[in-house]
């Protein structure tokens, strides 16, 4: 038993995938995870930041796929919208088919974002400070809400053990083209979209920067995972 223990010790990992053997991963969001909050490329690249956390989850396995549309969301199966920007009618339709084709996506939607910016308000480079997504959400099916009475305070949700701030609840209706259900009251919905999935996460408070970001990650890892899935 010890020499097994050992060897496994001791036993070569594999070595990682090139880029260009790994799976890709879609990803369109208003939040700073792969650049970075700078004025422009220019001072990106004279000032570079410490990457974001997140970006090297996402590269685990995966080649990720910038997008600043989805009006063809085209030549991956797996997408993560991380408080995107509001969508054009267009995009709407091209998500929906796209998911209904077998996509899958994993998005975090956040009614009230509290992730600091270096940006005022209203300046286009600020993350998306309320997600608008109500045409999308509404067609599977749900509907976000926002009790603006709740404290302003982190908290970890004690079914997930994901960090919340401000977070929103997904509330299943009648009617949607979607079969969605619910759970750890709404902070979560998990949508069967013809042959794909959406997973949603009413919040986005885990994606904030930390000086902890293991227990992030592993979270990460496992909504990516459960949204992935085949």
């Amino acid at each position: 038993m010890l020499f097994l223990a050992a060897a496994l010790l001791f036993w070569p990992r594999p070595a990682p995938l090139p880029p260009e053997r790994r799976a890709p991963l879609g990803l369109f969001t208003s939040l700073p995870i792969w650049w970075g909050e700078a004025n422009d490329m220019a001072a990106r690249i004279s000032a570079p930041q410490e990457p974001h956390w997140a970006r090297a989850v996402l590269e685990e396995g995966h080649r990720v796929v910038l997008l600043d549309t989805l009006l063809k969301p085209e030549g991956f199966a797996d997408l993560i919208m991380a408080q995107p920007r509001p969508l054009e009618p267009q995009e709407n339709v091209a998500l929906d088919r796209w998911v209904r084709g077998g996509g899958h996506v994993l998005l975090f939607a956040d009614p009230m974002l509290t992730w600091e910016s270096r940006f005022a308000l209203g300046d286009r480079r600020r993350p998306q400070d309320t997600v608008l997504l109500s045409p999308i959400l509404g067609h599977w099916g749900l509907v976000l809400q926002f009790d603006a009475a709740q404290p302003d305070t982190a908290r970890e949700n004690t079914g997930t053990g994901l960090p919340v701030r401000l977070a929103g609840t997904l509330v299943v209706r009648p009617g949607g083209d979607a079969s969605c259900r619910t759970e750890q009251v709404g902070l979560i919905a998990e949508c069967r979209i013809g042959k794909g999935r959406a997973l949603i996460v009413a919040d986005c408070a885990m994606l904030e920067p930390a000086k902890q970001t293991a227990g992030r990650a592993r979270k990460l890892r496992a909504l990516m995972g459960r949204a992935f899935k085949r």
